[in-house]
């Protein structure tokens, strides 16, 4: 295990200057622009070679607008990345819930989330993204269709050689509140587990990444990691394609408080526990740990 498996992950925001913590992820920031720029030279200095990018913009709708500007904040940042650290690769999470003022990840339709009308919007955040310097899209909103529907879009807007990593086998999971609180996107009613999928399920799984393997999907995506250890493994070999696994923030919170508690060793446990997402078939890891972990390996 080596730095070079991981993937850091970043919440832009508007303003400069900006360096606003996150209360329940220790060490997580809400950073506009130019502080993106800044971590982004640290992040590759440690041999990470690469981030993924989600916004808090400064307004939100009901169409979730703000995810295909192309003047908006994941491309501005995008774009800063782009041109102050080249040699870093730019991922773009490509989702509508940051932008919506409901909080979900779709049009939203007489309470209930509109999949086919949520397809044109993706596809256009996605091209958005790779105008604005996206090395890879990575669409995170679980609607049917979605990979197809960006892979068209890609190709017809000339972004033929941007690949797409699938979060294709995505839980509706207990586990991402402290993102929802970096982000400022959990739903404003209901949940989302009419497109998400049942942590019980595990052979919906492996159909909804071979549904995304079919449509078009360059690399996959299995979220949670440690309690998915099981459909990590088995989408690796039962696939084969590049896969990624996303610790996310309620793992990496969890392992902050108890830390903070004396109840066990961060820094063994960090490791531990990104070593076993490896060992069960990530061949790279999203993780909010990434620098943390580099500096241990160094």
């Amino acid at each position: 295990m080596t730095p070079e498996i991981f993937v850091y992950p970043l919440f832009a925001c508007p303003g400069e200057g900006i360096r606003k913590p996150v209360p329940s992820m220790p060490g997580v920031y809400n950073l506009s622009v130019d502080q993106i720029v800044e971590e982004c030279l640290e992040v590759h200095a440690l041999g990470i070679p690469a981030v993924i990018v989600f916004g808090i913009p400064e307004g939100k709708d009901a169409v979730g607008s703000g995810g295909y500007d192309d003047d908006g904040i994941v491309q501005r940042a995008l774009n800063a990345i782009r041109q102050e650290v080249p040699g870093l690769l730019r991922i773009a999470d490509t989702c509508l819930c940051e932008y919506t003022d409901h909080g979900h990840c779709g049009v939203v339709e007489n309470r209930d989330v509109d999949n086919d009308r949520t397809l044109a919007l993706l596809a256009r955040t996605a091209v958005s993204q790779a105008r604005a310097g996206a090395d890879v899209v990575a669409p995170s909103d679980m609607m049917d269709g979605r990979v197809a529907a960006i892979r068209s879009a890609l190709d017809a807007g000339g972004f033929e050689r941007t690949p797409i990593l699938s979060y294709a086998a995505k839980y509706c999971s207990a586990f991402y509140g402290p993102f929802r609180d970096a982000a400022q996107s959990a739903p404003q009613f209901g949940d989302r587990r009419t497109y998400q999928m049942d942590p019980a399920n595990h052979r919906e799984g492996m159909r909804e990444i071979r549904a995304d393997i079919q449509e078009g999907a360059d690399m996959v995506m299995v979220k949670p990691a440690m309690p998915y250890l099981d459909v990590l493994w088995h989408a690796k070999r039962r696939f084969g394609l590049p896969t990624a696994a996303y610790q996310v923030s309620g793992e990496y919170a969890m392992l902050h408080a108890a830390a903070a508690n004396g109840w066990l060793d961060f820094e063994r446990a960090a490791i531990e526990s990104l070593t076993c997402i490896r060992r069960a078939g990530a061949d790279f890891i999203l993780t909010y740990l990434a620098k943390d972990a580099a500096r241990l390996l160094a």
